[in-house]
């Protein structure tokens, strides 16, 4: 019932792009604009548009407030159809299409756990399909990517962070496979966002623990002599901004391809003009609509994974030098013992 249910919706979002494309050569005017239909539904905006299938009119739109903060006078544009620009003293934090779709998320995340958590402790094991699933997912978190990647003793501080991240961007994923909505991880903003939150994580790892210097060492020469420092301390500085950049590109990327090959493939039956074209394009479009949902699984999973190796690597550095540090000591406080003549005996 389900998948006649998702069919059905795949078809009439097919008819609901008919309806907003123009009509093809054959009629005489200007062919579809299927690139632009398709960045209209992927990309950013100002608007909430709420497609109606089979509406001959036009769609409901929400018009969304813009807010923008000027640091001197005249610094923001007069018009909103003007662009902002933050290197002209005007900070906008205008609230966009996108920016719902996280606040959605992050209520339908509050309201599940709120709803299904199990939070009896008089009885541990929880009752019921969805507090099982939720507990399933939260131990596999710990146990399959804090704990293997962090290490033990560290993985519990870390695990509240992983979780938020692995749920957020789950249910952020999920969230644009639904009518009506938008997927905000194919934004290369909230992605960046994302990334810049587990690299400050990572460092607030490795400088924890009164590892400081032994990181700031680790990041100047790269765990090699000191004399090295002029050469790993620029690739060390770049490996730091390398690893959120591929955690910020892999998700946005991923999320960003699935939407436009999915409306690219309804696209073909306008494009060719032949309602003959949709037995192949729609089921095609059901096919990678299903795979969207393990992916959207998948990319909360791998960047959840990545997370937890950049931090246990950023603690595993530094507690290597400070280990090193600490049995260079020992091993000068030794020498210095055994060259202390002996007091003779009384």
């Amino acid at each position: 019932m389900k998948r006649w249910t998702l069919a059905v919706w795949l078809l009439m979002g097919a008819v609901a792009f008919a309806e907003g494309a123009p009509p093809g050569e054959g009629a005489g005017e200007a062919k579809p604009d299927i690139n632009g239909t398709i960045m209209h539904h992927v990309a950013d905006s100002h608007e909430l548009e709420f497609d109606i299938p089979l509406n001959r009119g036009e769609n409901p739109v929400l018009h969304l407030p813009y807010l923008r903060i000027p640091f001197k006078a005249g610094a923001c544009p007069a018009s909103n159809e003007e662009e902002a620009s933050l290197a002209a003293g005007c900070l906008d934090i205008s609230i966009t299409k996108h920016v719902v779709m996280l606040f959605v998320a992050a209520g339908a995340l509050l309201l599940v756990f709120f709803i299904f958590a199990h939070r009896d402790r008089k009885q541990l094991v929880p009752r019921g399909p969805a507090a099982n699933i939720l507990e399933m997912l939260v131990l596999f978190v710990r146990n399959e990517i804090a704990i293997p990647n962090i290490g033990e003793e560290d993985a519990s501080k870390f695990t509240p962070y992983l979780l938020s991240a692995f749920f957020f961007i789950l249910f952020v994923n999920l969230l644009g496979l639904f009518p009506w909505m938008s997927t905000a991880t194919a934004n290369l903003g909230v992605t960046c966002a994302l990334a810049l939150c587990t690299f400050v994580v990572t460092q607030i790892a490795g400088l924890g623990g009164g590892r400081a210097g032994s990181y700031f060492k680790h990041l100047a020469t790269g765990g090699g002599p000191i004399w090295l420092s002029w050469m790993m301390l620029p690739i060390e500085i770049a490996g730091l901004f390398t690893k959120p950049f591929a955690l910020m590109m892999r998700l946005f990327a991923n999320m960003l391809a699935g939407h436009i090959v999915i409306f690219s493939l309804l696209g073909l039956i306008f494009a060719m003009n032949h309602v003959a074209v949709a037995a192949v394009a729609v089921p095609f479009a059901m096919a990678i609509y299903f795979l969207e949902i393990f992916v959207a699984f998948l990319q909360a999973y791998v960047f959840t994974l990545l997370s937890a190796v950049f931090i246990g690597l950023g603690i595993a550095n530094a507690r290597h030098d400070h280990a090193h540090a600490q049995a260079g000591h020992e091993d000068v406080k030794g020498i210095a013992d055994a060259q202390t003549p002996l007091k003779p005996a009384h």
